[in-house]
This record gives C-alpha cells, sequence and structure tokens, in this order.
C-alpha cells in the first residue's frame, strides 16, 4: 500500500466512479439503488452494491460504508482498497466466503455532506416498529433549543449545553444527544417516522444477497468518535445476544465493546441500523461490528453538527457562510491527510481478513 489517499475521494461522484471502477477491475458485476433525488453537484445518486462470490455461499461478509451521509468518504476509500487487494478476494475464496460490497448507503447525505438522510433522519435510529410507541428521550427534549438554536452562533444556547454538563456529566449528555430521539423533525439525531428511502433499499439488498447464507459478518464503516485514527471495533449484538457478542470478541479481539456495557465510545443507540441483520436474515448466525474510526475532539464535532443543522433549517443562509459550515461538517468526519487514511485502511483490512477466518470457522488464524 504505497499511496492510501489513492482510494479516497473529494466528493461523492469520484467515490462511486472509483469504487465502480475497481468493482469492475475486480471482475464483480455491480448493481444500483437509484436515489430519487439528484446529488449536489446534479449527479445521479444510488446505492450501488458488488458481491464477490457464488449467490448459494453459506458464509457472507458485508462491508457497507455512509450509512451517515459525508462519513462515506472514509467508507468508501476502505471499500476501495478491499476491491484492489487481490489478496483478500483470494482469502476469501479459499474460505468459502462471498463478499457483499454496500457502496454509499446514504448517498445524498454523501453528495450533500450531511450526516442525515434528505429526510433530515439519523439512518441509524431509523430502524424502529413505526406501528408501535417510540422511545422517549427526555434529555434531549431538555436539550433541543439549546442544541439547534434559532441563531448562529449562539453563545446562550452553547452555556447551557455546558450547564447540563455540569449537572448530568459526560456520558448522560452524550446519551441525551445523540442516543436518538423521534420529536424533533428539524433537531439532531432524528430517528424518523416512517421508514427512510435507505432504510427500503438496504432491506431491499439483503432479502437479494442475504437470506440464503447460514453465517453472516457484517463491518459497517463509521467516522467522528474516540481518538483521532484509532478504529474503535464496537459490537453489533443486540441485548441478550451473549453468542453474538462473544463471536465478535473471537473475531476481532477482546477490545471489542458493546453499546451495552460501559467504555464504549458510543452512546446506547436506538433504531440501530444492524438491528435489520436479526430481522431480514432470521436464518443466519449473525456477528457483526461498527469499525468507528475518531476524528476530531467530541465537542467540535457537535459544533459542526449544530452549525450543519441550523444551515438547513435556514437556507436563506449567505453563500459563504454556508460553505464554512459546510467545509467545517465535512472536516469533522473526514481527516483529509496521507496519514490518517493509512491508519484507517491499515486497520481495516486487518478487520476484513479476521472477518473471513471467523467466517470460515477459524477466528484468530491471521497472525
Amino acid at each position: 500500500m504505497s499511496n492510501p489517499s489513492e482510494y479516497f475521494a473529494q466528493d461523492y461522484r469520484q467515490a462511486r466512479r472509483q469504487f465502480l471502477a475497481r468493482a469492475r477491475a475486480a471482475g464483480l458485476q455491480a448493481s444500483s439503488h437509484v436515489h430519487p433525488l439528484p446529488g449536489r453537484d446534479d449527479e445521479q445518486l444510488a446505492v450501488d452494491v458488488a458481491r464477490f462470490g457464488a449467490a448459494d455461499a453459506q458464509a457472507l461478509l458485508i462491508v457497507s460504508s455512509a450509512c451517515h451521509g459525508v462519513e462515506g468518504f472514509c467508507g468508501s476509500g476502505v471499500q476501495n482498497a478491499l476491491l484492489d487487494d487481490p489478496g483478500f478476494h483470494q482469502r476469501a475464496k479459499a474460505a468459502g466466503v462471498a463478499v457483499l460490497y454496500i457502496h454509499g448507503i446514504n448517498p445524498w447525505g454523501f453528495s450533500w455532506w450531511r450526516r442525515w438522510t434528505h429526510e433530515n433522519v439519523d439512518l441509524n435510529r431509523n430502524f424502529q416498529d413505526f406501528a408501535g410507541p417510540l422511545p422517549a428521550n427526555p434529555g434531549y427534549d431538555a436539550l433541543a433549543r439549546a442544541l439547534v438554536p434559532d441563531t448562529w452562533p449562539a453563545p446562550e444556547a452553547d452555556e447551557a449545553l455546558y450547564a447540563y454538563l455540569a449537572e448530568h456529566g459526560p456520558r448522560a449528555i452524550q446519551q441525551a444527544i445523540s442516543g436518538g430521539q423521534y420529536q424533533y423533525p428539524d433537531g439532531l439525531f432524528y430517528g424518523g417516522n416512517a421508514p427512510t428511502w435507505s432504510n427500503l433499499a438496504l432491506r431491499a439488498i439483503l432479502g437479494e444477497h442475504a437470506s440464503r447464507c447460514a453465517r453472516l459478518g457484517w463491518i459497517d464503516l463509521h467516522t467522528a468518535l474516540g481518538p483521532c485514527g484509532h478504529g474503535e471495533r464496537i459490537a453489533h449484538a443486540r441485548p441478550g445476544d451473549a453468542a453474538g457478542l462473544a463471536r465478535a470478541r473471537a473475531w476481532w479481539g477482546a477490545d471489542v465493546t458493546s453499546l451495552y456495557e460501559d467504555g464504549c465510545v458510543s452512546a446506547e443507540l436506538a433504531g440501530n441500523m444492524w438491528h435489520l441483520a436479526y430481522q431480514a436474515c432470521p436464518q443466519a448466525e449473525y456477528t457483526g461490528i461498527g469499525l468507528e474510526y475518531g476524528t476530531l475532539p467530541s465537542e467540535d464535532v457537535l459544533m459542526a453538527l449544530r452549525a450543519d443543522q441550523w444551515l438547513s433549517n435556514h437556507p436563506e443562509t449567505d453563500a459563504a457562510t454556508a460553505a464554512a459550515i459546510k467545509q467545517r461538517l465535512r472536516d469533522a468526519f473526514y481527516v483529509d491527510t496521507d496519514h490518517w487514511k493509512r491508519r484507517v485502511v491499515e486497520q481495516a483490512l486487518d478487520a476484513a481478513f479476521q472477518a473471513l477466518d471467523g467466517l470460515a470457522g477459524q477466528p484468530g488464524a491471521r497472525p
């Protein structure tokens, strides 16, 4: 890997073009779920899918990017690196494992440099039973006006957040802000009131590709939590799935964290995307992680998200201010340096090879 930056793009159009070209070069045929809206540069948006391996393979590894739109810069780069590594596919073939690349699950957010979908929904809070009661979040209720104020910047709103932090502590404010909320459609971390377009597209993809396998692994790529460049491996095992958590730690190491245990960089989330693996693939033994790469300090990331939501709520904002806010948002989720990209790719390749070994029934085989 002489130059990891070659795998990473500067906009969605370039990322999509690179992914499709590398998939073709690897001998894979891609299919696309086309989004109904255009991108920032009037380009076509789509969730693109490429599969290596037999349709009836009993073991399947999913590698997905851009659940949170702008985080797709990182995830797409990782997918390109895997596609460009012949040793990875050789290892997968030898292990009897098919690999499914899902590129740009939230292509609109990727193109427009937003974390949310075009419905202003956090896709990773959207996998709920909307026919029943939705979770309440009294902590967010208390902070809603301060998080997305009427004017920007808003020092008084900032002070309200610092006061909540001082009274309740860092873990409580993280849970209140990012755990998910269903009452404020113009706010942050909104889970929606119905399945989003991306939710439905992903369901269709899993129905087509993951409904026959007996063993399913999933690496979902994320950014913006934790130390810069470090990829925390967060188990995607629902409460009560002790076997799934144990497998994740057997495959990826004892330092795999859980949303439901102390020590995880993430809050406990409502409506996780990976719950779909249990729902859509009940025939499969499921083992997954979110690979979460740190970027900037959490306070900087939150300020970028708040500014971006304020901008979305005030489209009349002048062009210079809007451009500065958008750049700040992208910088919070994508560290555009060779050093960061190299660390990202190295850790992702390691995790992907470990997943192949786990799916082949040989966890820990790779040194």
